[in-house]
């Protein structure tokens, strides 16, 4: 291979990695634009430009957000309960209504799996109203079954992105499940999630951080700070005349911290899941 040809191959490779960078940078900018701010005194901020660097850094900002004036603890508290209760719920019923409409036979199978996924067409604020009208007659307004309730018996979208995977699974090795005595049950446990679980830990990042950020739901169904979640905590720091911009930032990296970890521990996962469809 001559010199000029290895140029030529080495300059589409440069180009991507140059395209590449740049949307990493674009990406990661206004994380890094939030934990600039984080580490700022409100005099700098007011004072600066905002993209000069702090000089020198304060962590005084997510002291006082821990502090008795804030107390940020337990947002984050209900938060995460109320995560935790609705990603075990979603993978459960998920897992359940997926395999039936992928690997069982029943009348109108199909007919109901598109009605069903329809239902992402509709936007979340056309059903707000009707929602707060039955938890209200409930007596379920403000408490943490009107925070997890909606969301815990799966989702269409989870649905028809395992009911995708498990059409992939091959037939035969279901046959040789039922062969050895296996019923529907024993089959999901032993033999489709274990095989499953690049795309089960997906969908189980895709949603903790849906619902991590989930805002106005819980806006709506809660008053006070005993069922306060993350996001809306974030948001009520700002008052009318104050924007208090460094503790709202200071807030804002502390809820990003978690999800940044999940993703980290989980994406080899992710990409194994992504690899795998790609190949079918």
């Amino acid at each position: 291979m001559t010199a000029q040809s290895r140029l030529r191959g080495a300059l589409p490779t440069g180009a991507t990695y140059l395209l590449l960078v740049v949307g990493a940078l674009l990406t990661l900018a206004p994380f890094l634009l939030s934990l600039m701010t984080a580490v700022k005194t409100p005099r700098q901020f007011a004072a600066q430009p905002v993209l000069v660097p702090p000089a020198p850094p304060t962590v005084a900002n997510f002291a006082e957000l821990f502090g008795e004036r804030y107390d940020f603890v337990p947002p984050i508290v209900v938060t995460a309960q109320v995560v935790a209760v609705i990603l075990i719920g979603q993978l459960l019923f998920s897992v359940f209504a997926a395999y039936a409409f992928a690997r069982l036979r029943f009348p109108g199978r199909d007919a109901l799996f598109w009605v069903y996924l329809a239902t992402l067409m509709v936007p979340q604020a056309v059903t707000i109203i009707p929602l707060y009208s039955v938890f209200s007659e409930l007596g379920l307004r403000n408490t943490f079954w009107a925070l997890v309730l909606p969301q815990l018996f799966g989702s269409p979208y989870a649905i028809f992105l395992l009911r995708e995977y498990f059409r992939a699974i091959p037939g035969d090795l279901l046959d040789a499940a039922k062969l050895d005595g296996a019923g529907t049950l024993r089959t999901l446990r032993h033999v489709v999630v274990p095989i499953s679980r690049p795309i089960l830990a997906t969908l189980a990042i895709i949603t903790v951080v849906t619902h991590w950020n989930s805002f106005l739901w819980p806006l709506v169904i809660t008053t006070g700070r005993q069922w306060q979640v993350l996001t809306v905590a974030t948001a009520a720091l700002q008052s009318q005349f104050n924007g208090n911009w460094t503790i709202v930032m200071a807030a804002t990296t502390v809820a990003v911290l978690p999800l940044l970890v999940l993703f980290l521990l989980f994406q080899r996962h992710v990409i194994r899941s992504i690899t795998i469809t790609g190949f079918r």
